[in-house]
């Protein structure tokens, strides 16, 4: 079973509005009892006594049930809160016909009092402003619609209703996402540790290494000589791999392409990329380096030797655009045709499929002794 990694400090199943939940279970059992109080004070005006006390026992049975799965963060789920909606509609509705309509009409409470305020409350904590608009709305008609009429003291409520609904929505949705960045913020944190360890082990052994067989071959020569140059190139590709910073992802989950992309220069290929982050999804990013490795690596197969690279990258808004142009020996025509029909799908399948996957398109240009330009166009929302 896959499990995520652990952040210090954090736990997985932390939920940043447990303060604003534990607020709602007491804001639900003080009206609880004040709705009760009210009940029994008003008991002897009320048309349905008996139905008064189904009412108040309801009440008591949702409170309960609520305080237990709000308590912890598997039980607040959507379902439950729109299910508090619901029940608060129905009970406040049900005013008219057991307080009676004439003391509705004449201005009584309705029979649920100040305990209706709980569910646009809890709205708001679990969808942010737009489920306290929603749910605050919705309680507010409940409040009007047994009464028959509207007046300036209707008005305050249905504006206190809304108002403090879309409020506490606020509130949440910045505890969410300031949560969100310090997750962040530790997961850079931690990942930068572990790459500066990795660092310090890769310089130890695998760099030395490098460079020792690239300082050799050149003393050799010979067929030596061209292993000591990719030695040297490899080298090159890890100290900036190492230098480079970790791939960083937004609260929304975007990564800099830029990242992605600037790891792949070496002496013999060169990247250029606007100054500015170009942020896509995770995924795209991953599929779009996947497809210019690939036709990086078909330079290096069929160019021919000595034959140089250049990748750029650019950002065109609502687009990005991913070049990758060699000085080589170029694609004789029909050549792609023939090595897909034997089986060798690297352009078909890394290279366009993986474009086509994500809503884009791919241009090659090419030709006999012309060097081979690959453009690669793909929507920045990520995969259509």
């Amino acid at each position: 079973m896959n499990r995520r990694p652990a952040i210090p400090g954090i736990r997985p199943d932390d939920d940043p509005a447990t303060p604003f939940w534990r607020g709602v279970i007491v804001l639900r059992i003080v009206t609880w009892v004040f709705a009760l109080a009210s009940i029994w004070f008003n008991l002897h005006t009320f048309r349905l006594e008996w139905a008064a006390w189904v009412v108040a026992a309801v009440m008591t049975v949702w409170t309960g049930v609520l305080t237990y799965f709000y308590l912890t963060p598997a039980g607040r789920r959507p379902q439950l809160v729109i299910a508090d909606l619901v029940l608060n509609t129905v009970l406040m509705l049900s005013s008219a016909p057991i307080v009676g309509p004439a003391q509705m009409q004449s201005g009584a409470q309705t029979i649920t009092t100040l305990w209706s305020s709980g569910a646009p409350v809890g709205g708001a904590i679990y969808g942010g402003r737009y489920w306290g608009l929603l749910f605050g709305g919705v309680t507010a008609v409940a409040n009007v619609l047994p009464r028959g009429y509207f007046n300036i003291y209707l008005a305050e409520d249905t504006v206190l209703l809304i108002g403090v609904s879309f409020v506490v929505g606020v509130a949440s949705e910045a505890t969410r996402n300031s949560a969100a960045r310090v997750r962040q913020a530790l997961r850079t944190e931690a990942a930068t540790a572990e790459r500066e360890r990795l660092a310090r082990s890769i310089h130890d052994s695998v760099l030395q290494v490098l460079a020792r067989v690239r300082k050799r071959g050149l003393e050799v020569g010979g067929e030596a000589a061209e292993i000591a140059e990719l030695a040297g190139e490899q080298e090159i590709a890890l100290r900036s791999l190492i230098a480079s910073g970790p791939l960083e992802s937004t609260v929304d989950g975007d990564t800099d392409l830029r990242q992605w992309i600037q790891l792949m220069a070496t002496s013999t290929i060169s990247v250029a990329a606007p100054a500015t982050p170009v942020l896509v999804p995770q995924v795209t990013a991953g599929e779009l380096s996947a497809a210019v490795r690939e036709a990086l690596s078909n330079v290096d197969r069929h160019a021919g030797p000595g034959a140089r690279a250049w990748v750029l990258l650019e950002d065109l808004g609502d687009e990005v655009v991913l070049s990758v142009r060699d000085d080589g020996v170029g694609i004789p025509d029909g050549r792609l045709a023939i090595a897909e029909a034997e089986g060798h799908l690297g352009v078909s399948q890394s290279i366009r499929g993986r474009i086509a996957d994500l809503g884009g398109t791919v241009e090659l240009t090419t030709g006999p002794g012309e060097g081979t330009e690959w453009e690669l166009h793909v929507p920045t929302g990520g995969q259509a």
